[in-house]
């Protein structure tokens, strides 16, 4: 197999790149990543020099670049990875989020659609669902109702890979995840902030009470979902997927205080983010009873071997740090 992977040098596309070459070293892996302030191809620096894999640097939402890519690559798969995420940086400037994620996709799609692509898979978020109260969980018949300019650009995105599906017969699907960490994890977000903060003594920068409530997924068991998805999903369906650890922002931080034996007076309250959504949790049952994944890695564990990987990886975040 031939395939090509958007976004492979950001936190889970570089975690899938490097799982599928060690699970299939006989695939042939294209990587195209514009490079951000998120890419890093120190993402990828465990890769095997001797794996069949070669870098693009360039943007999804440039036509006459993916056109020709796609049209003279002789791929058998697309894997869309390639999204700005950032909730913040949305709420700042959604312009940047609505051409990358909503056009970008649609330029994909049009040139896997006029190549003959087998499969095409979109990598989306829970995020799109909107918020939950205290009970509930979203499952992938729960309506679209994003909330942020971000969470809005990829509901955008779902609805034109669902359109190729219904409208040209493509073969996709679209995988929706909840909050994943683990290593290489860009250190704006929630987990490793706080890691690298606490390590530095820094102020921890906890939005409002601290209690909104998050599903948290370990990236290795992300990427083993979307191989299953890649090979065995059924055309056209969506996949919730999951990690069944829910925390609130409060009980993350505060565990990783305790294990790097940090004081809890690090944490500091700060105005909330506006239109926070209040709290996210996903029933992955469909893709454990169709496809036979379920999460292995319980949050704890993950979360130690998380910080633990910081910790001794610190030239890596610290030359990210140096830069923002």
């Amino acid at each position: 197999m031939k395939l090509l992977v958007t976004g492979g040098a950001g936190f889970i596309g570089s975690q899938f790149i490097r799982y599928m070459a060690a699970k299939y070293p006989e695939y042939r892996l294209v990587n195209l990543d514009k490079l951000t302030y998120a890419g890093n191809l120190d993402n990828l620096r465990e890769l095997d020099a001797n794996a069949p894999y070669a870098f693009v640097r360039g943007d999804i939402a440039d036509g006459e670049l993916v056109g020709k890519l796609i049209g003279e690559g002789g791929f058998d798969a697309v894997v869309n990875f390639a999204a700005e995420s950032h909730v913040d940086r949305s709420i700042e400037d959604a312009s940047l989020f609505v051409r990358t994620n909503v056009l970008g996709t649609q330029t994909l799609l049009e040139a896997s659609r006029r190549a003959g692509v087998k499969k095409y898979v979109q990598i989306s978020t829970d995020e799109v669902y909107g918020t939950l109260g205290e009970t509930g969980y979203f499952t992938e018949k729960t309506p679209l109702a994003p909330n942020s300019p971000y969470s809005s650009s990829k509901a955008g995105a779902d609805l034109l890979v669902r359109a190729y599906y219904e409208t040209y017969g493509m073969n996709v699907n679209i995988t929706r995840c909840s909050n994943n960490y683990g290593p290489y994890h860009f250190p704006e977000k929630l987990i490793p902030l706080v890691i690298t903060n606490a390590i530095e003594d820094k102020p921890i920068p906890v939005y409002g009470d601290g209690l909104y409530v998050r599903d948290w997924l370990h990236v290795e068991d992300h990427a083993v979902a979307i191989d299953k998805v890649l090979h065995g999903g059924k055309p056209g369906e969506v996949y919730n997927i999951g990690g069944h650890n829910e925390r609130t922002n409060l009980d993350i931080v505060k565990f990783v205080l305790k294990r790097l034996g940090k004081p809890e007076t690090l944490i500091t309250h700060v105005t909330d983010r506006l239109g926070h959504d209040r709290r996210y949790a996903i029933d992955a049952s469909k893709i454990r009873e169709e496809l036979g994944w379920e999460p292995a890695i319980f949050l704890e564990q993950g979360l130690a071997r998380t910080v633990d990987w910081f910790v001794q990886n610190q030239e890596w975040w610290r030359k990210i740090k140096a830069k923002e």
